[in-house]
């Protein structure tokens, strides 16, 4: 059944404002005019005066329509909602924040694009920087020199343009070094008193094709031919990726190469980087496999240093050693954005053939490569291919473990993981899914088969509580009439730090399947609570106090329902959870609607998997 729903573009429609034609009166005109060249379709904010004349531009003259406003509650959902329609359609969006408190309440949400490596377009608004055309006080208080400060340790780039003829080239810049790879967040800033000011001459818009990205980089040559001899002659290679799977062509080149050379693989899984039951996949074996290599391939790592490294002391130790002596190949650009300022970089990793290049050529033509060193020599093509066969009665029988630990934990109250994985995969399975968050191959290994990059887009990148419930209605937004399923697996506390997202997704009829997997806790800082109370001998049964969200317990699906959305539970009992994600989906996609489905259960989604 598809998706029943009305076209975004419906929404908000202007009165009396004609179709568009390029014929800018003021500054902030000029402002819609390169958004519309560049193609964005959508904008998220929360209003503020500070843009008021780019808003009356976006509605008065540009209609309201490319880019659409997408009204928010809050500036981190906006941010939020950017970053995760990004994810969903690869195409840029931006968010308009409200000068300097705007700033500062979106700024944790810049942040995350900062970290999971998203172009985000954020623009905002200051007081005229003319000190005579600034409003007493409140112009004061929400003018800073310059705003870009606060955000330009954890952005690409920033701008604030001195002229109105310096808007097309602050945006066009803009777009280009947010698209390019590494990509990650831009801010440009715009001065009230420029967007109000009266044009006597439009300025001109350059041709944006002139202006757009560059293509991918490509290897050092010298650097494949080493990594490539590596891999082909290695008895034992591994490869480990995390971000590559951004890219879809990513995980069907990783495959290819992995098949290749018969190296186990590794999935960190910040995206989707190999299919889940793959073969060779044997995620989860990572310590064995790691301990065993002698060459390991590591593709757009986020923390190299520390999947290449084990506890040393125990789980309450924050001392590592290697966890590997094999030589390592590293696929990475993360090199050409880092700042001083938050060490997001990680500890710096011992490489051996460090190669600096964009997956998505690297991968295709290392592959290319390992198989013209491998062509003819049949006694290593015997190797590999048994080689490939003991990795896979291997995942075989890891497969078998967890399957016996998720059936052991089956009548578990509260519920366990396993089990709200396993009921949710019942109803799921053929439908056209993608998970806009929740990483349930993680707390829940070898429930869901996830094959495709596109269907998991993965975390907040920085940690920040509250990311899930805008990225959801950001990915919402961007698969709308595609047909396909966004769903959702937030924590309780992710998505009461930013439950007013399910206004937007209300307002714009956003069809969107959300589950909450609520443990009525901060559980993750419980276990933090435990871990220290062991560390020091004393009781870990407070662990609880300060965590708990109870007394009162929130009734999450009456959130739902007072914003117009279906929303039911807590449910307790496991047979509930089949035929009430039934009546949700069907909400979903007959009335193309977001619907929420509380689950009660037990620990929580950020856990590792279990230790078996």
């Amino acid at each position: 059944m598809a998706i029943t729903q009305r076209p975004t573009s419906q929404f908000d429609v202007p009165a009396n404002v004609p179709p568009y034609e390029r014929d800018p009166q003021y500054g902030s005109d000029v402002a819609v005019d390169v958004l519309r060249a560049l193609g964005l379709e959508y904008v998220a904010l929360n209003p503020g005066a500070s843009y008021r004349g780019l808003h009356d531009s976006l509605v008065n003259y540009g209609g309201n329509q490319k880019p659409q406003m997408i009204l928010c509650l809050h500036e981190e959902v906006a941010v939020a909602i950017a970053h995760g329609y990004y994810k969903a359609t690869g195409k840029l969006m931006g968010a308009i924040l409200h000068n300097i408190v705007g700033l500062q309440h979106g700024s944790m949400g810049i942040f995350d694009a900062w970290c999971d490596r998203v172009p985000v377009l954020v623009m905002g608004g200051t007081g005229p920087m003319d000190v005579e055309l600034r409003r007493p006080w409140i112009d004061w208080i929400h003018t800073a020199l310059v705003q870009g400060n606060q955000v330009r340790d954890y952005t690409k780039w920033d701008d604030q343009p001195a002229t109105v003829g310096s808007i097309p080239d602050s945006l066009l810049r803009a777009y280009r070094l947010a698209m390019t790879e590494p990509c990650g967040p831009v801010y440009v800033c715009f001065d009230g008193g420029l967007q109000e000011m009266k044009l006597d001459q439009a300025p001109t818009i350059p041709d944006v094709s002139r202006y757009a990205p560059a293509a991918p980089i490509a290897p050092n040559p010298a650097a494949l031919d080493q990594a490539a001899r590596l891999l082909a002659g290695a008895e034992r290679p591994a490869i480990i990726a995390d971000r590559a799977g951004r890219y879809q062509e990513n995980v069907a080149a990783l495959v290819s190469l992995a098949e290749t050379v018969g190296a186990a693989v590794i999935d960190k899984m910040t995206r989707l980087n190999f299919p889940t039951d793959h073969p060779q996949n044997l995620t989860g074996a990572d310590a064995e496999i790691l301990a065993e290599a002698d060459v390991v391939l590591a593709v757009d790592m986020v923390d190299l240093h520390g999947a290449l490294s084990k506890r040393a002391g125990g789980r309450a130790s924050r001392k590592v050693e290697p966890a590997t002596q094999a030589k390592v190949i590293n696929i990475s650009l993360d090199e050409l954005l880092t700042r001083g300022w938050a060490t997001d970089f990680q500890r710096l990793p011992a490489v051996d053939v460090p190669m600096l290049a964009d997956s998505r050529v690297a991968l295709p033509v290392l592959q290319e490569r390992c198989a013209a060193l491998l062509q003819g020599n049949g006694a290593r093509q015997q190797a590999i291919a048994a080689r490939r066969q003991a990795l896979a009665e291997r995942q075989a029988r890891m497969h078998a473990r967890w399957r016996e630990y998720h059936q052991a934990h089956w009548n578990d109250t509260p519920m366990s993981r396993g089990r709200v994985a396993a009921e949710l995969w019942a109803v799921l399975k053929d439908e056209d899914w993608v998970l806009a968050s929740g990483a349930v191959m993680k707390w829940a290994p070898g429930v869901w088969t996830v094959r495709r990059g596109d269907q998991y887009l993965g975390e907040s990148g920085g940690g920040g509580v509250g990311y899930g419930p805008g990225a959801a209605v950001g990915a919402a937004l961007g698969l709308k009439g595609t047909g396909k399923l966004p769903v959702a697996i937030l924590g309780d506390g992710d998505f009461l730090m930013a439950s007013s997202a399910l206004w937007t997704a209300a307002h714009y009829q956003l069809p969107l399947l959300m589950v909450i997997y609520d443990n009525r806790s901060f559980f993750n800082d419980e276990e933090h609570q435990r871990t220290v109370a062991d560390m020091r001998s004393r009781p870990r049964e407070n662990a609880w106090v300060g965590q708990r969200i109870e007394d009162p317990i929130v009734d999450l699906p009456g959130l739902a329902r007072c914003y117009g959305l279906h929303g039911e539970g807590p449910i307790a009992d496991p047979a509930e959870i089949g035929p009430a994600i039934q009546r949700a989906l069907k909400i979903v996609k007959e009335e193309g609607r977001t619907a929420l489905v509380d689950i009660v259960a037990q620990e929580g989604l950020n856990m590792q998997a279990p230790q078996i």
